[in-house]
């Protein structure tokens, strides 16, 4: 499969601003010099990803997993590599085939608990992928019969855990759809034992989490389920959901959260009469990538407080809308007003295509004036649609820092 359809089936953003040259302009002011962009101007930072990876490769005391979903661009994949990431956690197919393809070597572990039948078998006899994870006897059944009863599988069971309300630690509950309850779970831990050559357990503690606590009761949680399993687990895998910064949010180092996953482990080695895990693996996908993309958009109209942008919720900016996330941003000249808040309204007609106030931009800003929007690493571009007929985007690598830095990760 060609790289270019790969590349359609995983990432909306198809334009290359810079098709003859992939040198990375010195700034985001340089490259909005040399385009003056009338669409979203996407600006990869591959040397900030690269120094997030190693930041977080050096913190974890274990295997490193990036979430392919948060940013499948092949250039930020590679950035990753360079940066220390040696695994990827893949949801579909073509994720599989993507990572295949730009990093042969790659470990590849199919982590979306629920599959088609031809996914598990393309993933594993045509593309070497050995571990997959499962919360249900069904889906543990598919895996074992489309595999063949291959006896060199990784089965690696994901189990739920209480709901977290929005802002109790974490900014979005992931405990809903996915995860064997824990009447079920130890039973099903028994039946995949006896087929694989390697099990382990996963979680989600919540995207954006920000209480290091909810990985360690997490953790304690596996070990209950494990316990009454009665089975030796082989890998313990504690999800995603590392947090980055974004304005006005408060979150924690790091290195604390990095010793409360430890504490847990060793809390979890006691409790099972010292026959830890002998693997541990996370799955940071926004805590990676997200200082390393940012958007320029430019104001088609100006309304009172409110700014009429290029883009909006239909394209890069749908946190910014259903969530009301806020993120860094600067307007891309000099300006000696005093800073007011706006709200945005994306290009689309839908009225819902609005992010409220609380963006605080120089007063003087007009139409046709270029804003700085970053932290868009993680989602910005994968959650575009094509809404309208907006789902035109240009690509550029740019060699300045990123507008925010998250507590604890380099930025080159």
């Amino acid at each position: 499969m060609r790289a270019s359809r790969l590349r359609v089936a995983v990432s909306p953003l198809r334009r290359d601003a810079r098709r003859r040259s992939r040198e990375a302009l010195p700034s985001v002011a340089a490259a909005v010099a040399a385009l003056r962009p009338e669409e979203p101007l996407h600006c990869l930072r591959p040397q900030a990803i690269t120094a997030a990876a190693r930041s977080f490769v050096a913190a974890f005391p274990g295997r490193t997993l990036y979430a392919v979903k948060c940013n499948p661009e092949p250039r930020v994949l590679s950035a990753l590599w360079r940066g220390g990431v040696r695994a990827f956690d893949c949801a579909s197919p073509a994720e599989v085939a993507l990572v295949r393809q730009v990093l042969p070597e790659a470990g590849i572990h199919y982590m979306h608990p629920v599959k088609a039948r031809s996914a598990i078998r393309s993933a594993y006899f045509e593309h070497g992928v050995r571990d997959f994870a499962f919360d249900g006897a069904d889906e543990l059944d598919k895996i074992l019969a489309e595999t063949r009863q291959a006896g060199d599988l990784g089965l690696i069971l994901r189990i739920a855990l209480p709901k977290t309300a929005p802002g109790n630690g974490a900014a979005l509950d992931l405990s809903g759809k996915f995860g064997a309850p824990g009447e079920a779970a130890p039973d099903l831990l028994r039946r995949a034992r006896g087929r694989t050559a390697r099990l382990g357990i996963s979680f989600h503690v919540g995207s954006q989490a920000t209480d290091p606590a909810l990985w360690t009761a997490a953790i304690a949680r596996a070990g209950e389920i494990a316990q009454a399993a009665g089975v030796k687990l082989d890998i313990l895998d504690v999800g995603g959901g590392f947090p980055v910064a974004y304005p006005g949010a408060g979150l924690p180092e790091l290195a604390a959260i990095m010793a409360a996953i430890t504490a847990g482990r060793d809390a979890l080695a006691a409790r099972l009469g010292g026959k830890a895990p002998d693997e541990l693996w996370a799955e940071p996908g926004r805590a990676l990538v997200a200082q390393g993309v940012s958007v320029v958009v430019q104001v088609q109209a100006r309304r009172e407080g409110a700014l009429y942008i290029n883009d909006g919720i239909y394209g890069s900016l749908s946190d910014a809308g259903a969530l009301r996330w806020r993120f860094p941003l600067r307007l891309l000249r000099e300006s000696a007003a005093p800073l007011q808040d706006f709200t945005l309204f994306g290009p689309t007609c839908d009225s819902l295509d609005r992010m409220e106030g609380g963006f605080a931009l120089p007063a003087d800003v007009a139409e046709g004036d270029w804003i700085e929007i970053g932290q868009l690493g993680a989602y910005g571009a994968t959650l575009r649609t094509a809404f309208n007929g907006f789902d035109r985007g240009q690509l550029v690598e740019v060699a300045d820092p990123p507008l925010l830095l998250t507590p604890g990760y380099a930025a080159e």
